[in-house]
């Protein structure tokens, strides 16, 4: 007989009911040896591991016609780098196989000399072996193929030849050209390295970047503050401005300053000199006490709370709505709660590499299935946050070539110094966040992708994307490993907006957004959807639209220029709390 799903509810509430009085203390111990042990794993939950090797592992045992497709292409790779082999001796032959685009660990012409060529072109072999391992096995599913895949791939990166200091040709032709000095000079990087890190003090160059002195110096003032957040006004530089203020609201993972960088790659200042009057939240860098601070609180005393004060600043006045990565996400769930309220204080939206459908939210998805997000939840239970240096050691696992290995490469093995500019500046300007709010940022975006399926609950009763109508401006970036371009581009199908402009820009999710007018070697594509168009899907709409050189900023600025009203008499800013950049963006 069939088991319904009342049945099983109340089984389960039958059996709750039977809760010894030892139960919170056993939930204790484990909560306890979960956290600790979550402080040598680095979050990384072994459990998770194990499950997803044995769920890959089963699968391909269970698949005979995969093995022996494996057989055979391990066997045709070897005769072929036999064959081969007496022509790479003679440096004669062209790459049997060449790295991915974005893989520049065997540029140097080193490599193309034997036996190097040799070396590096079997283990591109042995990767791409491992890749037809990992994927396209009957019965695994797409989310654990995606994992297994990455992990392999992470290891194979470990031992990659480039690594290895007898076994890469740069590394060893320093070496002999410089007696040695150049891994005299890396040691004393690591040892400078190892001392700046056990004393907790950031890496040379960063006090060149000071928020208030060399970076975030747009002249402004913070206007109101909350506990959670300052609200900073820009002073005007125009005589006239736009009559609709624009609000920014950052991720809360990072510092604001990432849009007020330098003068010369200020988005804020950009905006400003062109006449527009810009608000940012500059948000509170969270301790142990804030543990219990939730999603909501964010959205009540983050984005309320600043279009609150802005309108008694502008009454009667819309605003252009602007969120960044984490920050457009929270933007979403305040602009879909107004719209469902009927508050209509929005004019418009923008996302910068925002997502508000995580189904495939690309690698970050190998961190929060339930296994991992369990098992992190305990360590920041522990904590009463996530700090900084955890969640960029996840960020760095998805870009280990660049943000590890070649870093090891050139910084120990050929003993090269590092030059830290304000963006690398402003990256090691960690914050923490609130481990109530994060557990329902994973959970209920992440895992249950409850915001594009109408589950996300606001006061206890449900919002949706689609109630947003003001016009909305997306930007997306092509090399973006936080926010998949294609991830952010679903908003088009929630969205029932009268236009959804969508822009792809080069570069990721940070330099993409950071793409100043005369930056070099940017580009990006644009295109508006009506409401009655025909949906078009990303390959396709990448296909139509031709690449623009040059920067994105001017095309938001003609956008949000055709979406505001006529300039009117800029006025200077009054009730004042303290200059910007404020107080919250130096809490460490």
């Amino acid at each position: 007989m069939a088991v319904r799903r009342g049945d099983i509810n109340d089984i389960s509430e039958f059996y709750s009911k039977d809760v010894d009085s030892g139960y919170f203390s056993v939930t204790a111990l484990d909560n306890v040896f979960k956290a600790n042990m979550a402080h040598v794993t680095g979050g990384i939950s072994p459990a998770g591991l194990m499950s997803l090797y044995f769920t890959w592992a089963s699968h391909l045992a269970m698949s005979p016609g995969k093995q022996v497709r494996l057989v055979e292409k391990m066997l045709r790779k070897i005769v072929k780098m036999h064959r081969v082999s007496p022509v790479l001796l003679q440096n004669q032959s062209k790459p049997l196989i060449t790295p991915l685009p974005w893989d520049n660990r065997f540029s140097d012409p080193g490599w193309q000399h034997w036996p190097y060529n040799y070396i590096y072109q079997n283990f591109l072999f042995t990767q791409q072996w491992w890749h037809n391992a990992t994927t396209d096995i009957d019965g695994l599913s797409e989310a654990d193929e995606r994992s297994i895949s990455f992990i392999a791939r992470q290891v194979l990166d470990r031992y990659s030849p480039s690594n290895n200091p007898l076994l890469n040709p740069e590394v060893l032709k320093a070496t002999i050209e410089q007696g040695g000095v150049n891994l005299v000079s890396g040691l004393q990087n690591f040892l400078k390295d190892m001392d700046q890190y056990s004393a907790g003090r950031s890496p040379e160059g960063t006090d060149d970047y000071i928020p208030g002195e060399t970076v975030a110096i747009t002249p402004g003032k913070v206007v109101f503050r909350n506990h959670i957040m300052e609200l900073i006004q820009y002073s005007p530089v125009t005589d006239q401005v736009y009559p609709e203020p624009i609000l920014i609201v950052p991720a809360w993972i990072m510092k604001y300053y990432i849009l007020d960088l330098s003068p010369e790659n200020s988005l804020v200042k950009y905006l400003v000199e062109n006449g527009h009057t810009v608000f940012m939240i500059s948000w509170f860098n969270p301790t142990t006490a804030d543990r219990d601070l939730s999603m909501d609180n964010y959205r009540e005393k983050g984005v309320m709370a600043a279009l609150d004060a802005i309108s008694k600043i502008f009454p009667k006045q819309q605003v252009h709505a602007t969120g960044y990565c984490l920050g457009g996400t929270l933007l979403s769930i305040a602009a879909a709660t107004m719209a469902r309220d009927g508050d209509d204080r929005l004019k418009s939206m923008t996302h910068f590499a925002a997502q508000v459908d995580f189904s495939e939210a690309g690698e970050l998805m190998i961190f929060t299935n339930e296994s991992e997000v369990s098992y992190l939840e305990k360590m920041m239970w522990d904590q009463g946050v996530l700090d900084g240096s955890q969640m960029a050691g996840a960020f760095q696992i998805l870009r280990s070539n660049d943000l590890i290995w070649s870093r090891i490469v050139h910084h120990y093995m050929l003993g090269e110094k590092e030059s830290i500019n304000d963006l690398m500046a402003w990256n090691l300007d960690l914050t923490r966040m609130p481990y109530k709010m994060h557990s329902q940022y994973l959970r209920e975006l992440f895992l249950d992708n409850g915001l594009a399926s109408g589950r996300y609950l606001v006061n206890d009763k449900p919002i949706a994307i689609r109630d947003i109508h003001v016009p909305i401006f997306s930007v997306g970036t092509e090399k973006d490993h936080v926010a998949p371009w294609r991830s952010v581009y679903k908003l088009h199908l929630l969205s029932d907006s009268e236009t959804v402009t969508f822009v792809l820009t080069s570069g990721g999710h940070n330099a993409g957004i950071v793409s100043e007018p005369g930056h070099k070697h940017r580009h990006y594509r644009v295109a508006t959807e009506n409401k009655q168009d025909r949906y078009i899907d990303p390959d396709t709409w990448i296909q139509n639209n031709n690449p623009i050189e040059g920067s994105w900023w001017p095309e938001w600025h003609k956008w949000l220029e055709k979406h505001s009203g006529e300039k009117i008499v800029a006025q200077p800013i009054e009730g004042a709390l303290c200059e910007a950049p404020g107080t919250y963006v130096n809490q460490k």
